[in-house]
């Protein structure tokens, strides 16, 4: 099973980079490319312990939906999302917030597992796993720039 294990620091206060990191409209800002919309479940705002969101985007040249839930939260320490319908076999995100003296560390954590057997093991070695590495990146990559300048409060007003 892929485990993919990001690390990145943002210059802001824990409780502002874990509340964009579970709002809906900013997820969607930082998925634009894919065009990525939440269509069912939780559409706007911040989604919740048990809550779901299903997402529709184009990955890969094919429309797809992946429908999570969020199973566990400490607010704002973590919270965890795993996969009730999609295309992996299985799928958890682990967000992990840790405060550092100016800022935050921000630790995802990201097991999955693809159908298919040996060709999935293939996809998953050849593309699958640097692919969600590269969407992830980026939506961090917005996530900060959100909380280190005064954007933050167009999407937490």
């Amino acid at each position: 099973m892929p485990v993919i294990h990001l690390t990145s620091f943002i210059n802001a206060p824990s409780e502002r980079v874990f509340d964009l990191s579970r709002s809906i409209n900013l997820h969607q800002i930082s998925t634009a490319d894919t065009n990525e919309k939440a269509i069912n479940g939780v559409l706007n705002g911040l989604i919740n312990k048990n809550e779901t969101v299903t997402w529709q985007a184009k990955h890969l040249f094919k429309t797809r939906q992946f429908t999570s839930k969020i199973i566990e939260m400490v607010k704002p320490d973590f919270f965890i999302d795993e996969m009730i319908k999609g295309d992996f076999k299985s799928f958890r995100h682990e967000h992990h917030f840790k405060l550092a003296e100016n800022g935050t560390i921000v630790i995802d954590l990201i097991n999955f597992e693809t159908p298919y057997g040996i060709a999935g093991k293939i996809a998953n070695r050849l593309f699958l796993k640097s692919y969600i590495e590269k969407v992830l990146t980026k939506r961090n990559n917005v996530i900060k720039d959100y909380a280190e300048t005064s954007k933050w409060k167009a999407i937490l007003s």
